[in-house]
């Protein structure tokens, strides 16, 4: 399995749909190797080696970004394409002799390795976790003009690098039977996220919602302001003990979003999301933005909390939640989850 982050540990959507992949393989009785370009923290013993391509930092600043999203315009390049891109002397190196007879290729982003891959495997399929056309489609229509502007341009890119690539597969995955009908001239096979077993328990919920998110992927930047200038100060002033508390890593991205309210938390990573989800009365998935399946939709349906989700947001996952997709009607649905809390009894 080639994949340009590291599955382990398994922080993140991306991290989680790897790891299950790999489990899956495992259970087979597969021997595992991965390829990474990022180091891997413990893996299970199962997998049998771990090969590295180190990649280089980069500038993690706003005036970074920015300027290699403006580089990448300039050039015609789709973001990360360029990041994960140029290895080939290092992976040859670093594959040496090994046959393979399954290789994956994890996302679009090496895909453009399917030809040096090849080489090393019998079959070849690529991992779609997102169909990068459609998420920058769905940035452009969340966006203001000029980074509509931007993101369209980069979802015709990814559509062109989508076509050129993805018919060199065996197959390819992806995450819903909604993302496979945007794949063209290639197998598809729908390969469902999912989540490590989780033992609920009974919790006592408190007056808390929660948004469970890594906060540096912009569509969950996005949400959280969309949230909390739309939705959040109706709620807060309609139930005077309602808290907000955003769980996951990354939480310096939103905090300006979010400061100076006592009744919000950013707690940051926390060894158990699942515990901090199953304490809330109701999961919010506000997204604007993204494509494949939420892995946070999974999770609050293991813990036990209702779901409150955009139309985008629970895409690709039927199955019990409630869809809001204005702000007005986002706050009346989190509302009436609220009242089941605050009401002296069902008939209230």
């Amino acid at each position: 399995m080639v994949c340009p982050e590291a599955p382990y540990p398994a922080l993140g959507g991306g991290a989680q749909r790897i790891v299950s992949l790999i489990e899956y393989f495992a259970a087979r009785g597969c021997a595992v190797d991965l390829l990474t370009f990022v180091p891997c923290q413990a893996p299970p013993e199962f997998v049998r080696e771990v090969l590295l391509v180190p990649l280089p930092a980069n500038g993690r600043s706003l005036a970074a970004r920015v300027l290699r999203n403006a580089g990448r315009l300039a050039r015609g390049v789709p973001p990360l394409i360029d990041r994960l891109a140029g290895f080939d002397p290092i992976m040859r190196a670093v594959l040496g002799s090994r046959r393979y007879d399954v290789a994956v290729l994890e996302h679009l982003w090496v895909a453009p390795y399917v030809d040096l891959i090849r080489g090393y495997a019998e079959r070849v399929w690529c991992d779609l976790q997102n169909i990068e056309s459609r998420f920058f489609r769905t940035m452009a229509a969340a966006s203001g003009p000029g980074a509509a502007w931007a993101h369209r341009r980069f979802a015709r890119l990814n559509e062109k690098l989508e076509a050129e690539l993805l018919p060199k597969f065996d197959g390819c995955l992806v995450c819903s039977e909604d993302d496979a009908r945007l794949v063209r001239d290639a197998r598809v096979v729908v390969y469902p996220n999912t989540i490590a077993w989780y033992g609920r328990t009974e919790r006592e919920k408190s007056q808390t919602l929660v948004f469970s998110a890594n906060m540096e992927y912009h569509p969950n930047q996005q949400a959280v302001r969309w949230f909390h200038g739309s939705i959040w100060p109706k709620l807060r002033s309609r139930f005077p003990e309602l808290r907000w508390r955003l769980v996951g890593m990354n939480p310096e991205a939103v905090r300006q979003v979010v400061r100076g309210d006592s009744r919000i938390e950013l707690t940051g990573f926390v060894e158990d999301a699942m515990g901090e989800i199953a304490r809330a009365q109701l999961a919010v998935v506000p997204l604007l933005a993204g494509s494949g399946t939420r892995i946070k939709i999974l999770e609050a349906w293991a813990a036990g909390t209702a779901v409150v989700s955009t139309t985008l947001g629970a895409e690709g996952l039927p199955g019990c939640l409630r869809i809001a997709d204005s702000a007005e009607a986002f706050e009346r649905a989190v509302a009436e989850f609220c009242l089941l809390y605050t009401s002296p009894s069902p008939r209230d």
